[in-house]
């Protein structure tokens, strides 16, 4: 459904909320705006919204690092405590140490074109089954399935070319490469999530390879070739173009305890063609096991703190029924999660008929943190909150409107 929205705050607030998904309307929840006093950012809160100010946040980030000594320091004490006690209960944990909450997963890239020179991506999601199907079994590396993904806004959508006949490629038909229409470089431009259309050259033209959009174009108009438009949307994020790369992050060794800060990539391989990313674990509706990568981000404050591309494009999902929400925390009991506290909950996986990797995030804050439970599945968040425990938030980081491109993997494949 398209929807006009007024440039007035408020109404923009009303008409975001008037649209959010009947999941929040069936949790009694109501997202709040948040109000910019300040343009410095705390995780996914603007600093001004975060108890004690950036002061705090930055204190509390500290405390979340879980350094070695002060982890054995507190392991000894809680060992005394028992052995005085002679109890076998502990404290239900102020901290979550989940087992492989991050994983290294290697992902083929895939080598396209943009205005002449080379592309590296990734595909990981498609709205049509045969697609995602091919790429699989072209690349040996599974393409969920999102169906959803064919309801995304026009303004979330670039374009890109695809060859169904001609010069023999490694394109996603087996003919010529893709070519693209942006890149993260033009990022009023650029979108993960891809249009699809088809190149098909005609009987009386020479196939050869083009590689920019104008040379499409000008095979057009030559009468060379014939332009499809295909009812498919493809994820296909970036991973180096022509004057950049997302950010590789240094870390020596993955631990639960590993920030999101400092980027999301930890190798682009060319020669191999593969990049390996940090997937982070978390859980499905149902408590099951996820994993996901993060590739893009808006606005720019969350996507530079976790080292994605930002893609200001991506704002326009914000009610849009392409985009899932997902379901972080601020406060509580710290784990793996992105803001320092347990792995987040998402409305559906891989599987579900509601997957997609556009995730719309909402905020889950206890309104006391030192009674913290470990929340698994929307079944726990919907109990919570019918008791008053929790609260929940859209967040809207810099005041805008935050949606992140987070791909669910099997890192194991």
């Amino acid at each position: 459904m398209m929807m006009i929205i007024t440039t007035t705050k408020n109404l923009k607030y009303i008409a975001v909320l008037a649209v959010l998904p009947l999941f929040l309307t069936g949790l009694g929840m109501t997202p709040t705006n948040a109000q910019a006093n300040s343009d410095k950012v705390c995780g996914l809160e603007l600093c001004s919204d975060y108890p004690g100010g950036r002061d705090a946040w930055l204190e509390q980030l500290s405390v979340n690092t879980y350094s070695q000594s002060a982890s054995k320091e507190s392991e000894d004490e809680t060992s005394k405590e028992m052995d005085a006690n002679n109890s076998t209960e502990t404290d239900p944990g102020s901290v979550l140490k989940l087992a492989r909450a991050n994983v290294e997963a290697t992902i083929p890239l895939q080598k396209g074109y943009y205005d002449g020179q080379f592309v590296y991506f990734i595909t990981t999601d498609a709205s049509e089954l045969k697609h995602a199907q091919a790429v699989t079994e072209n690349h040996g590396w599974k393409v969920s399935h999102a169906p959803i993904l064919a309801n995304a806004s026009a303004e979330s959508v670039s374009v890109t070319y695809f060859f169904t006949n001609g010069v023999d490629g490694e394109g996603v038909h087996g003919y010529q490469n893709e070519i693209f229409t942006s890149t993260p470089a033009q990022p009023d431009e650029y979108s993960a999530l891809t249009s699809h259309m088809h190149i098909t050259w005609n009987e009386n033209a020479t196939a050869r390879v083009l590689d920019s959009e104008a040379a499409v174009l000008e095979a057009i108009d030559a009468g060379e070739v014939t332009l499809t438009v295909v009812d498919a949307v493809m994820n296909m994020p970036h991973i180096m173009w022509p004057g950049g790369q997302m950010p590789i992050n240094e870390v020596e060794t993955l631990a639960h305890d590993t920030p999101y800060g400092g980027g999301q990539v930890l190798d682009i391989d060319t020669e191999e063609m593969t990049v390996t990313f940090i997937a982070h674990r978390g859980w499905g509706p149902d408590g099951r096991t996820i994993y996901y990568i993060v590739t893009d981000a808006t606005p720019s404050g969350p996507a530079e703190g976790m080292g994605v591309v930002s893609s200001p494009t991506s704002a326009s999902l914000i009610v849009n029924p392409a985009a899932v929400d997902l379901f972080q925390f601020k406060n509580g009991i710290m784990g793996s999660g992105p803001l320092g506290f347990q792995p987040g909950i998402a409305t559906a996986a891989l599987g579900d008929a509601n997957y997609s990797p556009m995730w719309r995030i909402l905020l889950i804050g206890w309104n006391d943190p030192t009674q913290a439970y470990l929340l698994e599945t929307t079944g726990d968040i919907q109990a919570f909150h019918s008791d008053g425990l929790i609260t929940t938030e859209l967040a809207r980081p810099m005041d805008s409107h935050h949606i992140v491109n987070c791909p669910f993997i099997d890192p194991f494949q």
